[in-house]
């Protein structure tokens, strides 16, 4: 295989998030020249394990504007691939059964009128007619925000990827990245197993994986390996296939139909957390639950049987697991190290990767191009922890605990 020696951006890692970068900076810098690397194959590690839930209203209003851009830019790459990406256009039910969830929801209904975002309350009747499994005889008040959806996140991922080498980009699976070329506290490319690569800027996508490259240049990246998991049930008619997504917060759960099973996520007390070093090369090789999970199931059962009474009577079919890049704030790790030249960074997805791959593609690529970037990331810097050591135990688990005392989906 013969690789270029010379380009203009290398971005590491094939995720969605690598593949967005890549796209983006094909588009909107006609004539300069990028390569994305993989030593894998694309999006085949945290991205087409996600839940994939592309919700664009939520808590945190700095993830909003980068999820609208992945609507918007969804839309652009199906006109021109000619092709659907079938978003699920399902709408969002948010259920809430204590005072502490209820002022979250209004504070959200809220935020849903700023972003010129459709939202609104519901009647507990025409929720459980929209949602048979669900049990709403607790809830204060139901809000739903009809415009939210949920999709095939290796698709999305692919569709980014195949844009972007109609645009030119070099995309090369099966290369790994084995380290950084850097001189006087400037990356100039990488090293790859095969051969050198020369570049203007080089941006760390590579997922879970991503602290362990800018390690090399002495930045901590306030990220850590932790366990996501969610379970998809045996077929029934209580399930709906265009029935809405719900988030449960006093159960910590979240729930979408697919393809008449119930797809679901519970947070365990204890999220299980990894150093990146210890992460596999090859995710599949990984036991994230001996039991698939069962343990926390049960662990949690109470809780989210209160909304979902079938839940000790419905079978389990499938269980998937896969881990996220997760941060004590959970937000997400983005943009350049201080101190550092030529170096980018785009991970610590926080479980909310795929909805928010567009605005995180179109930001990194104009920060790559030597433009202003369109959206803010100042919540996402990251030196924003001090000096970490990414793979020390206790750094590990505050990373965990975001993720275990998560209330959203």
């Amino acid at each position: 295989m013969n690789l270029m020696t010379h380009t203009d951006l290398v971005i590491v890692g094939g995720g969605i998030f690598g593949c967005a970068i890549a796209y983006y900076y094909s588009k909107n810098n006609p004539g300069k020249n990028v390569m994305l690397l993989e030593r894998n194959e694309l999006n085949n590690a945290a991205t087409s394990r996600a839940a994939a839930l592309m919700t664009m209203v939520r808590s945190k209003r700095s993830y909003i504007p980068l999820t609208i851009e992945t609507f918007k830019v969804a839309k652009e790459m199906e006109k021109e691939l000619g092709e659907s990406l079938d978003f699920k256009v399902v709408g969002m039910m948010h259920l809430a059964a204590s005072e502490g969830t209820l002022k979250d929801l209004e504070e959200l209904i809220s935020i849903a009128s700023e972003y010129d975002q459709e939202a609104y309350y519901i009647t507990k009747e025409d929720a459980q007619k929209r949602v048979p499994w669900l049990k709403v005889d607790e809830a204060l008040k139901i809000g739903f925000v009809p415009n939210e959806a949920y999709c095939d996140p290796y698709m999305l991922g692919t569709f980014f990827a195949r844009c972007a080498k109609l645009r030119g980009a070099e995309i090369r699976q099966g290369v790994e990245v084995i380290g950084l070329i850097h001189e006087n506290g400037t990356v100039k490319g990488v090293k790859t197993s095969h051969g050198e690569i020369i570049a203007e800027t080089v941006v760390d996508a590579a997922g879970v994986w991503a602290p362990i490259l800018a390690m090399e240049m002495g930045a901590g990246l306030p990220m850590a390996p932790v366990r996501s998991q969610y379970w998809i049930t045996e077929r029934s008619d209580i399930f709906p296939v265009d029935s809405p997504m719900v988030l449960m917060p006093d159960a910590q759960a979240y729930a979408r139909p697919e393809g008449g099973s119930l797809l679901f996520g519970i947070r365990e007390k204890k999220s299980l957390v990894a150093s990146p070093k210890d992460v596999p090369n090859d995710i599949t090789d990984f036991v994230f639950s001996k039991d698939e999970g069962m343990n926390d199931l049960l662990e949690n059962g109470e809780k989210l049987a209160r909304f979902f009474p079938e839940f000790y009577d419905i079978g389990i079919k499938y269980y998937v697991a896969g881990f996220s890049g997760y941060t004590p704030d959970s937000q997400l790790v983005l943009g350049a190290v201080p101190g550092i030249k030529g170096f980018l960074v785009a991970s610590g997805c926080c479980g909310a990767g795929i909805s928010v791959a567009g605005g995180v593609g179109l930001g990194i690529a104009e920060m790559a191009s030597g433009r202003s970037n369109p959206f803010d990331f100042s919540e996402f810097g990251i030196s924003r922890f001090g000096e970490i050591n990414p793979f020390e135990q206790d750094w590990l688990n505050r990373c965990a605990s975001a993720r275990s005392k998560k209330l959203s989906g």
